[in-house]
């Protein structure tokens, strides 16, 4: 038993609740004017824990699951005994790093609400890309195998500009911060990844 695992069974244990309960889902979103006025900051961690719909809870956990097994086993194989906090370091760190932008400009928004844990899953994702950078990444709605690296430059530009335009009700802001947060912190944990990371790309386009 993983801690992916277990962090996408109690995800799905909490999602499916917060469903059947509107109350819990209220309670548990990220909700930063609340946060401001009523010191609701366990709303910082909570939102995680429930998401929106069945497909974005789905798609999450499916994400969450490839390439967070991959990444809890890189990390016992660079880190060893601290390789499970570090793990839990980065997924909680990616929950909470992921929302401050959005808190800081919509803290006196009564009507900026949000859910799911793709900030979290988008640390573990750049993790992964960070420490495998030669790995490939598939599209279910497009069969083709993509290098992680030029995928993960592609999620940064569609991430940022998806997040200045702001004309849907994805949290593309998030899914940006998660991810940077996840490159950095996995370089901060062993500096010379990042070298790794630098020598795989070069070799790769030679």
């Amino acid at each position: 038993m993983t801690i992916t695992i277990l962090i996408i069974i109690g995800t799905v244990i909490v999602s499916i609740a917060a469903f059947q309960k509107r109350e819990l889902h209220e309670k548990l979103m990220f909700d930063p004017y609340s946060i401001v006025i009523n010191k609701t900051w366990y709303r910082f961690f909570s939102y995680a824990l429930v998401h929106a719909d069945w497909g974005h809870l789905l798609i999450n956990m499916f994400v969450l699951y490839s390439f967070g097994t991959n990444v809890e086993y890189l990390f016992s194989y660079f880190f060893g005994g601290k390789a499970v906090l570090y793990f839990l370091l980065l997924y909680v760190g990616g929950v909470f790093v992921s929302v401050i932008p959005s808190f800081e400009k919509n803290k006196h928004n009564p009507y900026y609400v949000a859910v799911g844990a793709s900030g979290a899953v988008s640390a573990v994702l750049f993790s992964s890309i960070l420490m495998y950078p030669q790995g490939e990444i598939i599209f279910l709605l497009l069969p083709i195998p993509i290098p992680a690296y030029i995928f993960g430059i592609l999620y940064l530009v569609y991430s940022w500009y998806m997040a200045k335009r702001g004309r849907d009700n994805i949290g593309h802001d998030v899914h940006f911060w998660g991810a940077i947060f996840g490159f950095a912190f996995t370089i901060l944990l062993k500096p010379q990844l990042f070298l790794s990371f630098i020598h795989e790309i070069t070799s790769f386009l030679r």
